[in-house]
C-alpha cells in the first residue's frame, strides 16, 4: 500500500491522499476576479487527482496584491466568482481550498513576465503598507508604516474575507504567513522596527498573524480545518529562524490550526537559500515531531518515490506540490501507476489509464 495515497482525515474533512497543489499565482485576474483560466488550471489538477487544490494567494483588499493580476476577495462579487470554481474541484473529488494573503511592502508589482517590477501610481500602481517603512530592494517603492488603525482594519479584513471564502465554497482556507508577505514582515525583526505593540519583541511581533489566526478559526466551521503557510527561515543571520517559527506554531496549535505548511525565505532578496530536493522538509519534520502537529513539506518534491519516502517516513505528513503539477497536472494519476498504488481515474480519461 501506497502510503502517498493513503487518506488523511484533518477534523472531519478527509483528504483522498497526501498530494496537495500548492497555492500558485497565475497574474491572469481583472479587478480580483477569477475567470476562465483559473476554473482550467484549478479544474485540471482536480481531474488529475490531487487532493486538495488550493487557490493562488487570495488579496484580502485591493492594496493587499502582489500586482494587478491577483486574484482577491474583497467583496461578495470576487465571493460569487469563485464559488464556480470551488464547485467543480469538489465534483471532482478534490478539497477546495484558498490561500488568503496581503501583499505588504512587495505589493503593486508587473507581472512577471511583463519585468515583474514595482509599479508607481501612474502605471497601476498603488504605494505598499508595510510594518515598517523599508523598502524591499532599493529599487521597491517605500511602504507606509502602518497606524494601529490599519493594522486593525487588516486584521478585519482577513475575517471579512475568511467568510467570503466559506460563503463560495472552499472547505479548507490557508493564512499566508510566509515569503516575506505582510504577517511574515511582521514576525520577522529585518523587516518589523516598530516600537508599539506590534513590534521588538517576539510576542509583539506575533500579535497580528496570531490575532488573524485566532479570529480566522472562530470563523472557519468547527469541521473544517484551518492551515497556516510559514517561512520556517529569513535565511538571513539575525531574521526570522526556526526556533522563533517553532513558538509561532505552538501558539498556533493552541488556537486549533490544523496543519502547517513549511516554507522559507522570500523576506530579504540577499538571502543565500540552500535550494535542492527536499531542502526544506526537514522544517515539516521538526514541526510534526516537536509540536506533534500536523505538517506539509514543499519544494522541489518532482518524483513521486520521493514523494511516497517523505510521508512513508513520517518526515511530514501531506506534500504540496507546485512547479511539477504546473508541469503535468495529471502527476497523481500517473504517480499512483508508478507506485502500484490504487487511484481512481475519471471516467472520461480510462482510455488513457496505463
Amino acid at each position: 500500500m501506497s502510503h502517498l495515497f493513503s487518506p488523511i482525515t484533518l477534523r472531519e474533512l478527509t483528504f483522498r491522499n497526501r498530494i496537495f497543489v500548492s497555492p500558485m499565482c497565475q497574474y491572469s485576474s481583472q479587478d480580483g476576479l477569477p475567470g476562465d483560466w483559473h476554473l482550467v488550471h484549478l479544474g485540471s489538477r482536480a481531474v488529475g487527482g490531487a487532493a486538495l487544490v488550493m487557490v493562488e494567494a487570495t488579496a484580502i483588499s485591493p492594496e493587499g496584491r502582489i500586482s494587478p493580476g491577483d486574484t482577491g476577495i474583497w467583496s461578495d462579487a470576487h465571493a460569487e466568482a469563485f464559488a464556480p470554481i470551488a464547485r467543480f474541484i469538489r465534483e471532482q473529488g478534490a478539497v477546495a481550498g484558498i490561500q488568503l494573503a496581503h501583499a505588504g511592502r512587495k505589493a503593486s508589482c508587473d507581472l512577471p513576465w511583463q519585468g515583474g517590477g514595482p509599479l508607481g501610481p501612474d502605471q497601476r500602481g498603488w504605494q505598499p503598507v508595510a510594518p515598517s517603512p523599508l523598502p524591499f530592494t532599493p529599487a521597491h517603492p517605500l511602504p507606509r508604516e502602518a497606524t494601529t488603525e490599519e493594522v486593525e482594519a487588516i486584521h478585519g479584513q482577513f475575517a471579512a474575507a475568511a467568510r467570503r471564502a466559506l460563503n463560495a465554497g472552499f472547505q479548507m482556507v490557508e493564512i499566508h504567513m510566509a515569503h516575506g508577505y505582510l504577517l511574515h514582515e511582521f514576525l520577522s525583526p529585518l523587516s518589523n522596527r516598530r516600537t508599539d505593540e506590534y513590534g521588538g519583541a517576539l510576542e509583539n511581533r506575533m500579535r497580528l498573524p496570531l490575532a488573524v489566526a485566532r479570529t480566522v478559526r472562530e470563523i472557519w466551521p468547527a469541521g473544517l480545518p484551518v492551515f497556516v503557510r510559514i517561512s520556517a527561515t529569513d535565511w538571513v543571520e539575525g531574521g526570522w529562524d526556526l526556533e522563533q517559527s517553532l513558538q509561532l506554531c505552538r501558539r498556533l496549535k493552541e488556537i486549533g490550526i490544523d496543519l502547517i505548511d513549511c516554507s522559507s525565505g522570500g523576506l530579504m532578496p540577499e538571502a543565500v537559500i540552500p535550494a535542492g530536493p527536499g531542502f526544506q522538509t526537514p522544517f515539516a519534520t521538526a514541526v510534526k515531531d516537536q509540536l506533534g502537529m500536523a505538517s506539509g513539506a514543499v519544494g522541489w518534491i518532482t518524483d513521486p518515490v520521493q514523494a511516497e519516502q517523505v510521508i512513508a517516513t513520517g518526515l511530514a505528513d501531506a506534500v504540496f506540490l507546485a512547479r511539477e503539477l504546473l508541469r503535468n497536472p495529471y502527476w497523481p494519476l500517473l504517480a499512483a501507476g508508478e507506485l502500484g498504488a490504487e487511484h481512481q481515474w475519471p471516467p472520461q480519461y480510462l482510455r488513457a489509464k496505463p
